[in-house]
């Protein structure tokens, strides 16, 4: 019988923290990190100024196909292909994002990678860690309390209380918070309203958490949040209230990058982590800065599929930092392909060539849109022990035929050394790359629905985008109040280029109703919704807390 994860995750022998850090030349002292007990460390910003003029090295960016029930496995081949290039003597760091309880609670589980592709310690990292996103909520629940405080003691800024837009927020999946009504009872009957509960990673104040460059930008950007209209329906800004001081305050530390390490004793950056659909699905600016410094290749990865995750990858948190992927790895299972060629998720173990092939169409998508950012794509076949070889043999000559380097990856079952082939094609491309030939999907002074539809006709094949009176209102409206340079951050089911999660494969012609289109004025950019999105999960009929628990020993048991 396999090891679990969390089995694999405790046996595992990890190095103090100071020990991970010497391997990137991080000095021991005071200055330079802060100990967040024996194995986690965060990185202080007096020692990242430090490395200002420092050469960086180069960036890989882990993408996948479409999203599945079979899973495609990003994380772990993030974490596999960084002890990979360590593996074959070069310097990486990987750079994910931080695991939200909801979903580690939920249906998705953690995100910490699995097999002997993991980063550790895996309790730690799956659960609290930290306190980043526990910092994130309370700086966005005072703005939420500033704003009902303010209303309450005589509203001098005229706030219509049904124009506000700033919700609050909980790092849980809770679908009865969804909407809710507040001050029925008590002191403040006289003002009730309604309100509402996202999850945490759905807050503008996580995205901003991750796309600014230090505390000053962040402050900044805290302080341009749109909360509310007055009465006259002009903007009002969370600087109104003087919330940015306080918030930044509460996020003083959390904005600092933490350090753990993979299973194979490697640098792990592990910070921030915005929803993938509602916002843009990329760890911190600040740690992948960081770790191009400290550093020859950083690994990291974009949400859900290329269309969603690398899209906004490149064209929002890129375009915002001036970083440009080297190298971009689509990871692909035979299970995920067999299901997008029409194969049920009952039906994987057996071989079946001919819906392999059916199913390329997805793959063929996701290399050719990626093209259109002048970076170089290779795809890693991450293995599943029911793989055939027939079936392997057939994906590898498919991308052979259409010129793309493939390799087949075993890191969940043999870590580093599993990658090692993908690690040398991968560096050999990053070490040949242009960075000249990267390019955006589209300018910053096209309009905001001609963003929007080259997006959809573009990446999702759409044969249009379309939208009733007052969002094309909206837009323009956007566009008048000085927004109109914003990247936009498309906001749509992960299941499907369409914005019907049944249709698989690569559906074409279709189109694209955009719902609503919502400003993050803090964090630069437009969020257009487009079908029904949820930013406050519920739970699934059978959470995976029902397996969570200690058992004799004080161990935790059920977390994946």
């Amino acid at each position: 019988m396999s090891k679990s994860d969390i089995q694999i995750a405790r046996e595992a022998k990890m190095l103090p923290i100071n020990e991970i850090l010497a391997k990137i030349n991080v000095p021991d002292n005071a200055k330079t990190f802060s100990p967040m007990g024996r194995h986690i460390a965060k990185i202080n910003f007096e020692y990242l100024e430090t490395l200002q003029d420092k050469k960086e090295g180069k960036l890989i960016l882990v993408t996948a196909i479409t999203p599945t029930p079979a899973g495609e496995g990003k994380t772990t081949v993030s974490v596999g292909l960084s002890d990979g290039i360590n593996k074959i003597g070069k310097k990486s760091i990987v750079c994910l994002r931080e695991p939200s309880l909801g979903p580690s609670f939920g249906m998705k589980g953690g995100a910490a990678g699995g097999g002997y592709a993991q980063v550790v310690p895996m309790e730690q990292i799956n659960l609290h860690f930290t306190g980043d996103f526990h910092a994130i909520t309370s700086a966005h629940n005072l703005l939420s309390a500033l704003i009902d405080n303010h209303i309450y003691w005589g509203n001098k800024l005229n706030i219509d209380d049904k124009k506000i837009v700033w919700k609050r927020v909980m790092d849980m999946n809770d679908r009865a918070l969804r909407a809710i009504n507040i001050n029925t009872k008590g002191v403040a009957k006289d003002f009730p309203r309604e309100d509402g509960f996202d999850i945490t990673v759905a807050s503008e104040v996580m995205a901003i958490f991750c796309l600014s460059n230090n505390l000053q930008d962040l402050e900044k950007r805290i302080g341009n949040i749109t909360i509310a209209y007055d009465k006259n329906n002009k903007p009002i800004y969370a600087k109104d209230l003087n919330a940015q001081g306080p918030m930044t305050v509460l996020l003083k530390e959390a904005i600092r990058p933490n350090v753990t390490q993979t299973l194979e004793n490697n640098p792990a950056l592990i910070h921030g982590g915005p929803f993938a659909n509602i916002a843009h699905g990329c760890n911190s600016v600040i740690a992948t800065k960081a770790a191009l410094k400290l550093s020859d290749y950083v690994v990291t990865e974009a949400g859900f599929g290329a269309d969603l995750g690398a899209e906004k990858f490149m064209d929002i948190k890129c375009r915002k930092s001036n970083l440009k992927p080297s190298c971009i790895v689509i990871v692909a299972t035979i299970r995920a392909l067999k299901m997008h060629g029409g194969v049920e998720k009952d039906n994987l173990k057996k071989e079946n060539i001919e819906a392999l092939k059916k199913g390329l169409v997805n793959l063929e998508r996701h290399i050719n849109n990626i093209k259109k950012f002048g970076v170089e794509a290779v795809v890693a076949i991450n293995h599943f022990v029911m793989d055939t070889e027939n079936e392997i043999k057939s994906l590898e000559e498919y991308c052979n035929k259409i010129g793309v380097k493939v390799s087949k990856c075993t890191h969940w079952s043999e870590g580093g050394e599993g990658t090692k082939d993908l690690a040398k094609k991968v560096t050999e491309i990053a070490d040949n790359s242009n960075s000249e030939k990267f390019k955006f999907l589209y300018d910053e002074k096209d309009t905001l629905w001609n963003k929007i539809e080259k997006i959809a006709k573009e990446i999702y094949r759409a044969k249009s985008i379309t939208a009733d009176e007052n969002v094309k209102k909206q837009l323009k409206t956007f566009e008048n109040n000085g927004y109109g340079n914003l990247p936009v951050c498309i906001a749509k089911t992960q299941y499907s280029f369409s914005v019907d999660p049944k249709l698989k494969g690569a559906p074409s012609d279709h189109e694209i109703p955009i719902r609503e289109v919502r400003l993050s004025s803090g964090a630069e950019f437009i969020v257009v919704v487009c079908g029904s999105i949820m930013t406050m999960p519920g739970l699934p009929r059978v959470p995976a807390a029902d397996s969570i628990k200690l058992n004799d020993k004080g161990e935790i048991e059920g977390l994946f």
